[in-house]
Parts: C-alpha cells; structure tokens; sequence
C-alpha cells in the first residue's frame, strides 16, 4: 500500500533512525567509501550459479534479467537498473535533481559505464519504491515478510547472507566468508548513496529496500557484509532518502 509521504529535509532526519546508511550490521563500519570494485576499477559480469537453472524477464526500459526461483518465490537474480517507472513516466536523478515524493535513481559514484550499471544496477530512494511503480509489470518490490520467507527457506538469518552471495572476491572483498550463492540469488556489494550525498561501501555491503514503512520517514531493508554469513531481516531500517539497491519478486 502506497503511504502517503511530505518530503522532509536532510537536516531534519539526521539522528532520527537508525544509523547504518554505510552498512547495516550491528558491527558496522560506515564512513568507508572503497569503491576499488566498482567504477573506478575492474569491471566483471556477475558469476551465476552454473548448477541453478536460471530463467529470464525484461523491464519496462527493455533490460533483460536473470531470474530464479528459490522456494515458492522468483526472484530476480540482478539488481534493477530500471530509469523509468511501469506507467512510461521517467524517474528522477537525485544526484542532479534532489530528492522528493515522486522518487529518484542514481548511479554508484555517478558512473556512465553501462558495464557498471549493467553488473551492479541502480540505486533508488524508498519514494520511489513507494510509488507503487517501479517494479516491472507482473512484478513487485518484496515486503519485509517475503524477504523473510527467503531467509527462513534458507535456513534462517545466520546462514542465508552467505547462500545469497555471489561465491569470490571478483566483486566481493575478502574473505566473503560463508558466500557460496548455492540459491542462485548472486548478490553482489553495491553499496549505499546516503541522505547526506556520499557514497560508500562498495565491495563490503549491499542492502535492497522492502516494501514496508517503519516510522519517522524510515523504511525497511534487508542487508549483507562480507565479512559474515548473516542476513538480517527483522528491525533494519533506513532513512528514506538513502538509495539502495532493489530486488523484484514475482507477483
């Protein structure tokens, strides 16, 4: 359900949530801006899994995705990369343009490589997930019970960050303990835009939104290190400026 949402500043949100826009572990280390794997270095296609069958859909700008099905679930298996909503309306760069209720998008450290883009995806404020928009069609943005749904079918929160995960440190920085991706999920480190206009923790973290308000314009997500087998997904949460990476599921 759409929530009905003012746009409130940066300076009126900052200390009012929980903290964790540079990663969402209780042993976090934000302030980290390495971005060695992204846009200014080496630049590889994710690797799948070669034992899970993986099947394909196409988003509404035309780019085709790997898709699997873990459980009773599919999921896409890339992150959305998506500049225009369901409807045809074009979605705002909030880099150049700012924030506000309509949503917005970005790129890690504002590259144009669309190698970059195609491996990691886009970055998107939870105004745009809060649109009801910027899922394909037939698709949508998981709520916070549907991630956990995953996790539990994975065998609960303490092993299914590293099931998740995409197996090496092509993208991942050392030691990507517990990564085997045996889902197929093949998540990779994508990194955060945070409310006060930095980016940070490629190589280390990755967190996608859920669907679902919390309260004083936070949002749920759903979040991964590298240096743990943990996925959290009960009580994270995030300013609703930040942007994070998203993940569709099929209706």
């Amino acid at each position: 359900m759409k929530i009905k949402l003012r746009f409130v500043p940066y300076f009126l949100t900052v200390g009012m949530f929980l903290i964790f826009a540079a990663s969402c572990s209780k042993d976090s280390n934000a302030g980290s801006n390495d971005n060695s794997n992204t846009a200014a270095g080496k630049i590889k296609a994710p690797e799948f899994n070669s034992k899970v069958t993986y099947g394909t859909m196409t988003d509404q700008d035309g780019n085709v995705y790997k898709t699997v099905t873990i459980g009773t679930q599919t999921w896409m298996a890339e992150n959305l990369r998506v500049k225009t909503y369901n409807d045809g309306t074009s979605i705002t760069n909030m880099v150049y343009h700012g924030h506000g209720l309509n949503g917005g998008y970005c790129n890690y450290n504002n590259t144009d490589n669309p190698d970059t883009i195609s491996t990691y995806g886009r970055l998107y404020d939870w105004y745009a997930v809060n649109t009801g928009k910027l899922a394909p069609k037939g698709w949508h943005v998981p709520s916070q019970a549907e991630w956990t749904t995953l996790v539990n079918y994975l065998g609960g929160e303490n092993v299914a960050g590293g099931k998740i995960r995409e197996a090496g440190t092509d993208h991942w920085k050392g030691p990507n303990t517990g990564g085997t991706n045996e889902s197929g999920f093949t998540a990779i480190p994508c990194g955060v835009y945070s409310h006060s206009d930095d980016f940070g923790n490629s190589g280390e973290f990755t967190a996608w939104w859920t669907s679902d308000y919390y309260f004083d314009y936070t949002a749920y997500v759903m979040c991964i290190n590298d240096n743990c087998s943990t996925m959290y997904c009960g009580g994270t949460y995030s300013n609703i400026n930040t942007g994070y990476s998203v993940r569709c599921v099929k209706d």
